[in-house]
């Protein structure tokens, strides 16, 4: 392997290192002690260095947010893949979209709660855009005459606030089947789905 190469290596290794460290020290402490002196002393690197690969906290914590979508999306292309049919496919992704959320907290935070420079639509990055695509194609046969890519921009949004409400305790937990099946009908408007 040439200098250059392993330099490179090394770089990408360290890169994904940080990544790494933050969303460790987030799920355990919080994002709120996510700072870059505490990755630099963490991962045991100057600050510098770690300027180096991001411009700041906020940076670190949204290449944790694009690390988050690129999974949330494999989970959902998964669940659609495996469904026999569209009504199927919205009820498994609506239940690992907020399995997701409850089992990932602070990664979940740093996707959709988090101040970053992520933004869906024109000029998002690709793992945005691919997860969104995903999304539409589960909602999108539940449209009707609705636009497809608005119909699942309000469903995402109630799955989100689900997922939000019920990490803070907002919501009784017992009663997350319930929500789901309550919003399961109102998307498919009444057809026969078997249950979340």
């Amino acid at each position: 392997m040439s200098t250059q190469a392993r330099r490179e290596r090394q770089r990408a290794e360290r890169h994904q290192q940080i990544i790494d460290t933050a969303r460790e020290i987030a799920e355990t402490q919080g994002w709120e002690l996510v700072t870059v002196r505490r990755l630099a002393d963490a991962i045991e690197y100057s600050q510098p260095v770690l300027y180096s690969h991001f411009h700041g906290r906020d940076a670190i914590v949204a290449a944790v947010a694009e690390q988050g979508f690129v999974e949330l999306t494999e989970l959902m292309r998964r669940l659609r893949a495996a469904a026999r049919t569209p009504e199927e496919a919205l009820v498994a992704v609506a239940r690992g979209f907020l399995e997701f959320a409850r089992t990932n907290p602070a990664l979940y935070e740093a996707m959709f709660v988090q101040k970053v420079d992520l933004k869906f639509g024109d000029g998002a990055p690709e793992v945005l855009v691919e997860g969104f695509a995903e999304l539409m194609a589960v909602f999108a046969p539940f449209a009707g005459d609705h636009d497809p890519e608005t119909f699942t921009e309000v469903a995402m949004s109630a799955l989100h606030g689900l997922a939000h409400l019920d990490h803070h305790a907002r919501l009784r937990p017992d009663f997350r089947r319930q929500r789901l099946n309550i919003l399961v009908e109102q998307w498919t408007r009444g057809r026969a789905v078997e249950h979340a």
